[in-house]
């Protein structure tokens, strides 16, 4: 089994459940608009691209670009204020940060989530995660690799002693991009059918899975 020297962690179903609160935030601003309100099932498909890609998929596509830029604004600035209310890590991803931190291996956070949220979660539920990247202007967002070589380059660590960890045909094709390992993991916003579909990539469907293949065992809880 491979020692990593560094993993680098999608965010929203990866580290953190982040559904209902985005089906809040994003049905908020659509009722204000006059717009119905979507699914939480819809919501979940249209995650993983960002937070405009997110709102243009809930939206008529003839909803005019001043109109969308409003909403959008305002979806972010919502959500900035109501990200905290039902997110919370899936179980068991404490301690497997945990006995990355004890091994020496780092870690960081690349989301397409925009950059100000994902700063505020890591800092609200993972203090001890190195580095945190999200989503800029002046930085595209995944699939392409940029953010995540500038993660790497900032922990100091070279792709092949790194992997990346995802849930989603996005993370995958961030990481194949980056010339990366990647591991999916199947209690995100993607069924494992549908990650088995996007090629050979290692699949885990539970924390403890994921911890022994990174830790070669389970840490336990104090």
């Amino acid at each position: 089994m491979k020692q990593y020297k560094a993993v680098i962690f999608d965010l929203d179903g990866t580290l953190l459940d982040t559904l209902a609160d985005l089906g809040l935030s994003l049905n908020t601003i659509l009722t204000r608009h006059g717009y119905g309100p979507q699914s939480l099932s819809a919501v979940r498909r249209y995650l993983g691209n960002g937070a405009e890609r997110l709102c243009r998929l809930a939206l008529p596509k003839n909803v005019k670009d001043e109109e969308f830029q409003t909403l959008f604004k305002e979806f972010k600035a919502y959500y900035k204020d109501h990200c905290h209310i039902a997110t919370r890590p899936y179980d068991g991803i404490a301690d497997l940060l945990k006995g990355l931190q004890e091994q020496g291996i780092k870690t960081a956070i690349v989301s397409n989530k925009p950059d100000e949220a994902v700063r505020a979660l890591r800092d609200d539920f993972f203090p001890a995660v190195t580095l945190a990247v999200g989503q800029k202007e002046d930085i595209p967002r995944k699939p392409s690799p940029l953010m995540v070589e500038k993660a790497l380059h900032d922990l100091g660590i070279k792709k092949e002693d790194a992997v990346y960890i995802g849930d989603s045909e996005v993370d995958f094709e961030t990481a194949r991009r980056a010339a990366m390992d990647v591991i999916l993991v199947s209690w995100g916003f993607r069924d494992r059918s549908e990650l088995e579909a996007l090629g050979k990539a290692v699949i885990v469907d539970t924390r403890e899975a994921l911890s022994a293949y990174l830790l070669g065992s389970v840490p336990k809880s104090d």
